[in-house]
C-alpha cells in the first residue's frame, strides 16, 4: 500500500481515507481503523488513488501550496485574490494568519478548507493532490479531517449545546457513540454541567465553545478558525485562544487562524502575513514571545 491513499466506501458511509501505516504515524493513530466507527459494518469497497511515492512519504509536509493563484471574474471584470501563493505547514503547527481586507488570507483559508478551488498552482494535504480528488472526495477530507471555527457561531438556535456538537456526527453516522463523544468534546472545552442548555441561555463565550467542541468532536488534524474572536471582548478572547493552544499543544491538532488582531496572533507559533495576494512575512516566534496565561 506503500505511494497511495485509499477512498473508501463503507455500508454506513464515505471517509477519504490514509493506510493505517500513515494514520498510525499521524497524530499517535488515533483514528486508526476508522472505517468501522460507528458505522456497524466494515464491509468497504476501495479505489486506490496513487500520489507520486516521493510526496506521499513520510517527508511530506501536512499541507502544501504552490504557486496557488485565485481569479474571480473574467476580462477586464477579473480580480486576482491570490498570485502565486507558495506555504508550507508542519503537523502539529499553530499558524495565524494576518492582513487587511482584501489581503487574499480568507481565499487561503477557503482553498485549505476545501470550500474553493484555486484557478491554478497545487494544493497538497498529506502527499495527496487535493485538485485532483473529486467533488465527493473533496467533500470527505472536509468531513473526516478538518474542523471549522467561524466568527458567527452558527449554531443551531433551538437545539441543547450537546445536539449542536452532535451533528458533525450525524454525517459520519456514528452511531450509538455519537452522544458520548459530543459529551466528551463538551466536556474539553470546559462546559460540563451546560449540556442542555440552548444557546440562547449561553454567554458569547461559551456559545463559541460550544462551535469549537463542535469542530473537533470529529477528531479532525487540522482546526481551521477564521476570526474566532471577533465577536468577544477582550478577556473572552484570550480565554478562547488559551483554549485554542491547549488544543494545539495537548491534542495534537494542527491549528491554522485567521485574525486581525496582532494581540490574539501572539498566541501562534508562527505568523503569516498576506499582502496584494502574496505572502509578505513568514516568521516563527520564539517560545518567550508566544503569549503566556
Amino acid at each position: 500500500m506503500a505511494g497511495k491513499t485509499l477512498l473508501c466506501r463503507t455500508v454506513g458511509g464515505d471517509f477519504f481515507h490514509e493506510g493505517p501505516e500513515r494514520r498510525a504515524a499521524n497524530r499517535g493513530g488515533q483514528r486508526a481503523g476508522r472505517a468501522g466507527d460507528g458505522t456497524g459494518n466494515g464491509r468497504s469497497e476501495c479505489e486506490a488513488m496513487s500520489a507520486s511515492s516521493g510526496q506521499a512519504g513520510n517527508g511530506a509536509p501536512l499541507i502544501e501550496l504552490r504557486g496557488v493563484r485565485k481569479v474571480y471574474g473574467t476580462g477586464t471584470a477579473a480580480m486576482e485574490a491570490l498570485r502565486g501563493v507558495d506555504l508550507r505547514i508542519e503537523r502539529g503547527e499553530f499558524v495565524a494568519v494576518m492582513g487587511a481586507s482584501g489581503s487574499g488570507k480568507s481565499t487561503c483559508m477557503n482553498i485549505l478548507g476545501c470550500l474553493d478551488t484555486p484557478t491554478s498552482g497545487e494544493y497538497w494535504f498529506q502527499g495527496v493532490e487535493v485538485g485532483k480528488l473529486t467533488r465527493n472526495q473533496r467533500a470527505l477530507l472536509r468531513r473526516h479531517y478538518l474542523g471549522f471555527v467561524f466568527q458567527s457561531f452558527n449554531l443551531l438556535k433551538r437545539t441543547s449545546a450537546v445536539e449542536n456538537v452532535e451533528l458533525p456526527l450525524i454525517y459520519r453516522h456514528a452511531g450509538t457513540r455519537r452522544h458520548s463523544r459530543a459529551l466528551t468534546a463538551l466536556k474539553q472545552v470546559g462546559l460540563t454541567g451546560w449540556e442542555s442548555h440552548t444557546p440562547g441561555e449561553l454567554s458569547g463565550r461559551q456559545q463559541q465553545r460550544v462551535a469549537i467542541a463542535r469542530a473537533i468532536v470529529s477528531q479532525p488534524v487540522v482546526l481551521l478558525a477564521d476570526e474566532p474572536t471577533g465577536n468577544l471582548d477582550s478577556a473572552r478572547s484570550v480565554e478562547i485562544m488559551l483554549l485554542l493552544r491547549s488544543l494545539n499543544s495537548e491534542e495534537g491538532i494542527t491549528v491554522i487562524m485567521v485574525t486581525h488582531e496582532p494581540d490574539m496572533a501572539a498566541y501562534a507559533k508562527r505568523i503569516v502575513h498576506f499582502r496584494d495576494g502574496l505572502i509578505e512575512k513568514d516568521e516563527r516566534q520564539h517560545e518567550e514571545e508566544v503569549c503566556s496565561p
